[in-house]
């Protein structure tokens, strides 16, 4: 068809890009002037075709037709006129000469809210389901016949931009070319608009946007959304206009915290939190307000109204010049009807729209990547001078609208002073449990509190995982691009270097860890473990893939490896930094966002990481951690909606619990590392010192705290004697004591609960019949100290030669020369199946058994040798899933196979 296109806008634009690739000839592009001397886009984009384009200012003087603009109109010959958003009053001779006549899009559910607002009324009413309608043109205000109608649900929380953006924009462009396409093939219906339902309301501007504050949270909220951005809801606060934007209702119970701020006529004065500016109705419910704009057009966080006028201006160094001269010239590409940008030049005084900020934050990403703007900072630094000082503070670093507020506990210990948050982690602000619950932290060294710390509840997690879920799917974090978030992750993996001395003595106190070890495992391999992960995340592809061609078309089908979304992880209390990293640092490469629970008896790094993660830049709900019981907030985290992966590592009874949770809620993804039992085969012909070094260290490392402790050693009959000779010689060289000591080689058990069933694990040992060599019991000291064990003659039958004792317990059995396989039969007679090793000299018989043992991860001539590029993870009941090396990225990915036909 020949088709005038009569209208304005980007949706103008998008419309007639596609009635172009529909096959439809565009005869005329008729449209409004332009704006100081920019074309609007729809003219833009048929002027670069060469397609005719007619911008008149008028078509009609005194409510008549001007002949000259019709006569033009007329002369292209149109058949149809598609009218996208079109402010023109189109006189009648136009809309009924095409032999199709005209049709209009109209952003709502016609006969509901005729008339130019109609997103805006919309939301004030509170709809609940929100559309658009596609009618015939008549000569009445938006009465035409309809020809297609689509329908939204509105969000509680829609504004005008993003319902816009969501679904009146996009469906919008869709209907409107079916509308054609129908009209085309001669099905287009003409049905007429009912009677009963219609509205119209006025035209909504600054003027008639002021707040009546006599109304409930709700209706006050609608208000304000209903106006967000244009023409903006407005009060009268402290003798100026200001207008509010960015408002969400707020939970009932939920207790504001902040400075008092009058409001004349409300119903109660605002308090303004760091969350925002809390509103309440004449109902007693509150809403929250994030930004707000003063009469000179400077916006501001709602949260720094008490502290507006700003701090000082940085200095700009050379580098950051040149970056400001770059800036200068982008304002002055985009702002081409002023004469020259000086530093109190106005974005928007100077006539910029808001796709001008769009374009200026995508030109701020192209010169300097890390600078993460969105369109708020733009309306919130309007100036140049204020736009440059706000992107070299972000460039930085330093932008203080991220202010993070930490509570701490400070400690002098380990000739240092340890500052230690202590509360709830949750969308980049550390908070109170709700109902300020709290328990104590115990130092296992000596059994007393190190401080109070915040106990999550239910309400926490569902706050946690909503801040997780926006972070992903609106802000920053799921549209940065890969190699900018490898940049966030390596910059924290410096800030934990730069305070590793800290971290190890938290992680010392905390866990009962010996420093020395958790200075170099503990917190060093955390911190490798994210410099590893970081080089991954624009590395992660998919492929191509050569299927059977549809001919005579030809197909092209390829892989998409996308984050999953909001992932959950549970970590145990053995390494409770370094547990973190290894499940945390592929789930923030692979894309996702998390909501992690530490054991609740070593929360204390978990949240020290949580401080250094926000101190690196990374946005806010991408990371939240939250202290707490397994019961409450593990079980919470399983049954979560939202929540579409969940990572665990503990024990083999909870794994199973959890799994089944995670299936029965939303079959989210699951991957487990729970128990093990793990062998360790010792032949005759081994290196005796060194299998003796580390038989010792299988069993012994991190106080046998440890889940892939060799749980027991087989050794040949023919060296028995010998090796337990002299593993005894080795435990009576072990100093027991502090472990911030640097010469202990033993510090305390992680908890006294812990320490309690080693002592009965031990005493069901000596009963069932086995030898104890040394050891078994508490060391007669304050703290939870158990004293190196050693066990012998322990049958396959007895309970310690099936079960795990996760302390510092040997459990050795013989086997007779030459039984290879008999002992791996042994070996592998359990339901674990997590690590296993052999000593021997002889490089065939080792491939062999390493070939048969039935677990993740063989060790040869060597024992507790990881390493964060190698996977990790086991068999049988000891769960699936691996951590580490380039496979812990699948566990945090979904595959999408897309197909194109072309």
């Amino acid at each position: 068809m020949k088709i005038a296109v009569i209208g304005q806008s980007l949706f103008g634009q998008e419309v007639y890009k596609e009635l172009r690739k529909e096959g439809h000839v565009i005869v005329g592009v008729f449209t409004i002037p332009d704006k100081d001397g920019k074309a609007d886009p729809l003219a833009a984009e048929a002027e670069k075709d060469g397609v005719a384009v007619f911008k008149f200012p008028r078509w009609r003087v005194k409510g008549q037709a001007i002949p000259e603009v019709v006569a033009q109109y007329k002369a292209t010959g149109a058949e149809l006129n598609v009218m996208p958003f079109c402010s023109q009053f189109i006189p009648m001779e136009v809309i009924d000469h095409p032999k199709h006549g005209s049709i209009i899009y109209h952003p709502s559910l016609l006969p509901r809210h005729r008339g130019a607002s109609a997103i805006n009324w919309t939301l004030i009413h509170g709809d609940k389901k929100g559309g658009f309608t596609v009618f015939w043109a008549d000569d009445g205000l938006d009465t035409g016949a309809i020809l297609l109608q689509k329908e939204c649900d509105v969000e509680p929380n829609d504004t005008v931009n993003t319902i816009y953006k969501r679904f009146l924009f996009p469906e919008g462009v869709k209907g409107t070319v079916e509308a054609v396409r129908l009209i085309a093939e001669g099905k287009a219906p003409r049905v007429t608009q009912p009677q009963e339902g219609a509205t119209y309301e006025c035209i909504q501007k600054k003027d008639n946007a002021k707040i009546d504050w006599n109304q409930s949270a709700e209706a006050l909220h609608n208000w304000i959304r209903g106006n967000d951005k244009v023409p903006g809801a407005w009060a009268d606060v402290d003798g100026q206009k200001v207008t509010f934007y960015g408002s969400t209702m707020v939970d009932n119970g939920t207790t504001a915290n902040g400075q008092p701020l009058e409001i004349p006529g409300a119903a109660r004065p605002g308090i303004v939190t760091k969350a925002g500016l809390v509103l309440f109705g004449n109902d007693g419910k509150a809403l929250l307000v994030k930004n707000l704009q003063f009469e000179d057009g400077k916006m501001i966080a709602a949260a720094q109204y008490f502290r507006s006028g700003g701090s000082a201006a940085v200095e700009l160094t050379e580098e950051e010049k040149a970056f400001a001269e770059q800036m200068r010239a982008v304002w002055q590409s985009i702002l081409t009807n002023v004469a020259q940008i000086e530093d109190s030049t106005d974005f928007f005084k100077s006539g910029a729209a808001s796709m001008d900020v769009v374009r200026l934050v995508e030109e701020v990403k192209l010169r300097a990547s890390t600078c993460q703007l969105q369109n708020e900072d733009v309306y919130m630094n309007t100036t140049f001078q204020d736009f440059i000082q706000m992107c070299v503070r972000k460039l930085r670093g330093e932008d203080d609208e991220e202010e993070l507020v930490v509570d701490y506990v400070e400690k002098n210990v380990n000739n240092m002073t340890i500052k230690m948050p202590h509360q709830l982690f949750i969308n980049g602000e550390f908070v109170d449990a709700e109902g300020g619950k709290t328990y104590k932290s115990i130092n296992p060294t000596d059994g007393t509190a190190i401080c109070e710390v915040s106990l999550a509840q239910i309400s926490d997690v569902d706050k946690a995982v909503a801040a997780a879920k926006e972070a992903f799917e609106e802000g920053e974090w799921g549209k940065m691009n890969p190699r900018d978030r490898g940049r966030l992750i390596y910059k924290l993996a410096d800030l934990m270097e730069q305070h590793q001395e800290e971290l190890a003595t938290i992680e010392t106190i905390d866990s009962g860890a010996v420093y020395t070890l958790a200075l170099k495992t503990h917190v060093g391999m955390s911190i490798q473990t994210f410099r590893y992960f970081a080089g991954w995340c624009d590395k992660i592809q998919g492929c191509t893939i050569p299927i059977n061609q549809a001919r005579p078309n030809r197909n092209l089908t390829f892989t998409k490896k996308e984050p999953i979304g909001v992932c959950a992880i549970v970590i145990p209390w053995n390494y409770p930094l370094m547990m973190l990293a290894w499940k945390t640092a592929a789930c923030l490469a692979a894309g996702n966002t998390v909501v992690l629970k530490p054991a609740q008896v070593t929360p204390l790094t978990a949240v020290k990481f949580a401080e250094l993660a926000a101190r690196a830049g990374f946005p806010k709900g991408v990371i939240n951690i939250l202290p707490g019981s397994g019961a409450l907030v593990g079980q919470r985290l399983s049954d979560h909606p939202d929540v579409r992966k969940l990572g665990f590592t503990g024990s083999t009874e909870i794994g199973k619990h959890i799994m089944k949770s995670c299936a029965v809620s939303n079959v989210k993804k699951v991957s487990l590392e729970l128990g093990g039992k793990s062998p360790l085969i010792i032949f005759s012909d081994c290196d005796m010192d060194k299998a003796v070094r580390m038989g010792m260290s299988s069993v012994f490392f991190n106080k046998g705290e440890n889940c892939i402790a060799a749980g027991r050693l087989f050794v040949e009959e023919s060296i028995h004697d010998q090796f337990v000779k002299k593993v005894v010689d080795e435990i009576k060289k072990m100093k027991i004591g502090d472990p911030l000591d640097r010469s202990t080689d033993h510090g305390p058990q992680n908890h006294k609960a812990h320490l309690d069933k080693l002592v009965e694990y031990c005493q069901t040992g000596v009963k069932e019949g086995a030898t104890l060599v040394c050891g078994g019991k508490q060391v007669d000291r304050p703290g939870f100290f158990f004293e190196p064990t050693l066990f012998t003659d322990v049958k396959d039958n007895m309970y310690i030669a099936e079960e795990e004792s996760f302390g510092p317990v040997m459990i050795i059995s013989k086997f007779k020369s030459g039984e290879v396989d008999d002992v791996l039969r042994r070996a592998n007679a359990t339901e674990y199946g997590l690590a296993s090793g052999v000593f021997t000299r002889d490089i065939s018989k080792a491939l062999y058994v390493s070939e048969k043992l039935n677990a993740g991860t063989v060790f040869v001539n060597t024992y507790n040798k990881t390493d964060v590029a190698a996977p990790f993870g086991g068999f049988k009941q000891s769960g699936f899933g691996k951590d580490l090396g380039q496979e812990a990225l699948n566990e945090y990915l979904k595959t999408k196979a897309v197909t194109i036909e072309y």
